[in-house]
């Protein structure tokens, strides 16, 4: 069974990835040779709130909305995944749903599991979109960062996952978010901020980001990706 209806176009399905099943939605009415562009949520939760922004995007892309190994209706796998173990379960979902080079757009944890993908496998990568990142300094120190998550409605359901991230992979975060610095001289990137978000400011952006394109949206949840 594929569960609830998703967002037309996208059509919800399964795929074998390293040997679990995972969930995602897809729409491929763009065209064998239209480029790919593929979704990836945030903190212990599936993909179901990027489908409006997916299903806008889809007349012009090949389009991918996976749920993480372990996450949503995806199967968890034997050991929790670091953030080079998401990385390259995502590389390993691209490569069983037959998509090369993509455009990534990543929320929250997609952020820093972006950037950590684009380090390591810079030729999967057309552009990377960060959407309200996770990580970084404004999530320091470790207690208010672990406040966050606690009490983020969305967030707190990685507690109940057991993909929490542990003092190592909260570092992980935090230098991975840094890493943004090196994006442009790799791959056109962009990074998009909303207000007002209790964990990042406006000037938080421009510390990680001098030199790249970055901007804020206005009445804009950290976890809903405007899709306007």
């Amino acid at each position: 069974m594929t569960g609830r209806r998703a967002v037309a176009p996208l059509r919800p399905g399964w795929l074998i990835v390293d040997g679990l099943p995972v969930y995602h939605r897809v729409d491929l009415d763009a065209g064998a040779t239209a480029p790919a562009i593929v979704h990836v949520h945030g903190f212990g939760i599936s993909g179901t709130y990027l489908e409006p922004t997916a299903a806008l995007l889809a007349p012009r892309y090949r389009t991918f909305v996976p749920d993480l190994p372990g996450m949503g209706r995806s199967h968890r796998p034997t050991e929790p995944l670091d953030l080079p173990g998401l990385a390259r379960a995502v590389v390993a979902y691209c490569d069983a749903a037959g998509v090369g080079q993509a455009t990534f757009v990543g929320n929250s944890l997609g952020c820093p599991i972006l950037i950590e993908l684009a380090a390591r496998f810079p030729d999967r990568i057309d552009r990377v979109v960060l959407v309200s990142p996770a990580g970084g300094p404004n999530n320091q120190p470790l207690p208010r960062a672990l406040r966050q998550m606690i009490t983020g409605p969305d967030e707190a359901d990685i507690l109940q996952r057991g993909q929490l991230p542990g003092v190592g992979r909260r570092r992980q975060l935090s230098q991975s978010t840094r890493q943004v610095l090196a994006l442009e001289d790799q791959q056109p990137g962009l990074v998009v901020l909303p207000r007002p978000r209790p964990h990042s400011r406006p000037a938080a952006a421009r510390q990680l980001t001098p030199g790249d394109r970055h901007g804020n949206i206005p009445e804009h949840r950290h976890d809903r990706p405007a899709h306007r």
